[in-house]
């Protein structure tokens, strides 16, 4: 079986699984993906109800060209195996992963990888298909972090969790994804870091978490951009106004796509035989080699990915 574990995640928008209206708008919206919520976004009392809901949009609505997730709550209350069996049986072949928030051990998440088994051998499904995205909301999470990102073939993201996170820390701020004051550095450094390098290590995706000040899109451009920068696939939005700001910050510019595609395909011509077999030349000004390869295959990707087109093209140097 083989799975695309590393779909486009620009952008991830949380929509509560108890609002049909919402549902229904989620699905116009340009984000890259889209994860039903059960967890923070649903009321106790709403969660059985929200679940039917949840199996009705997915298998009802059209979510083309969408990352199709859900996220179930965390395994320390009594609605988690319920939300899975619920969902996955009633809407697994219309589901491409399932969320699971306040991880802390690699257990938690081999008994979700379990229960997925499980559920797909009785329904029938193809087994694995569904992938797992783990959220990292406290210190026990992050301190276990790279175990966790070891603990099934079926993840595909690690994600940032920042308000649980800054709560079970103590951090001095009431504003979820800011600088706490009175700290002149960047205070989520060490936390993105952590998180990014565990998912690399493992071939998954890094996805930074909400910034909840939905109407201030300058303040999420900020943020976003710090983690785009460390190399992050990818950021929560809440509200449809973060969606454009989202895809745009993590798609490279148009210039750097193209020049990733030049450096491929002249990387590709000089170490051939026509090319004169090289493992350098010169590109313009610029000497590029293997270690220039593998970093223009990261920028061109990610133009692909959203889709972007070339603006320029390779031309072979006369002899």
């Amino acid at each position: 079986m083989t799975v695309n574990r590393l779909r486009p995640r620009r952008s991830c928008l949380a929509v509560p699984g108890s609002n049909p209206r919402f549902l229904e708008k989620a699905q116009g919206l340009p984000a890259d993906q889209v994860f039903l919520d059960l967890e923070d976004a649903c009321a106790p009392l709403a969660k059985p109800e929200a679940r039917h809901t949840i199996v009705k949009f997915l298998n009802e609505g059209d979510w083309t060209g969408k990352t199709r997730v859900v996220r179930v709550n965390d395994w320390t209350t009594e609605w988690t195996y319920r939300d899975v069996v619920t969902v996955v049986e009633g809407a697994g072949q219309n589901l491409d992963c399932i969320m699971l928030p306040k991880v802390q051990t690699a257990q938690q998440v081999v008994a979700l990888d379990l229960l997925l088994t499980q559920i797909e051998k009785t329904m029938g499904f193809e087994v694995g298909r569904i992938g797992i995205e783990a959220q990292i909301e406290n210190a026990q999470g992050l301190n276990n972090v790279n175990e966790i990102a070891q603990a099934s073939p079926r993840l595909e993201t690690i994600i940032f969790g920042p308000a649980d996170f800054m709560a079970s820390i103590n951090m001095k701020s009431l504003v979820v994804g800011e600088q706490p004051p009175g700290y002149p550095a960047d205070a989520y450094h060490y936390i993105l870091m952590k998180i990014l390098m565990a998912a690399r290590a493992n071939d998954l995706q890094a996805i930074d978490g909400p910034y909840l000040q939905i109407r201030n899109v300058d303040g999420y451009r900020e943020v976003a951009r710090r983690a785009a920068a460390l190399g992050f696939d990818g950021k929560w939005v809440l509200h449809p106004g973060q969606v454009e700001a989202s895809n745009e910050i993590f798609s490279p510019s148009q210039e750097d796509y193209d020049h990733a595609e030049l450096i491929l395909d002249a990387y590709e011509y000089y170490t051939s035989e026509a090319g004169g077999k090289k493992g350098s030349a010169m590109l313009g000004d610029e000497m590029i080699d293997e270690a220039s390869r593998k970093m223009a295959l990261v920028v061109a990707g990610k133009g692909r990915a959203a889709g972007m087109e070339r603006t320029s093209k390779f031309e072979i140097p006369e002899a």
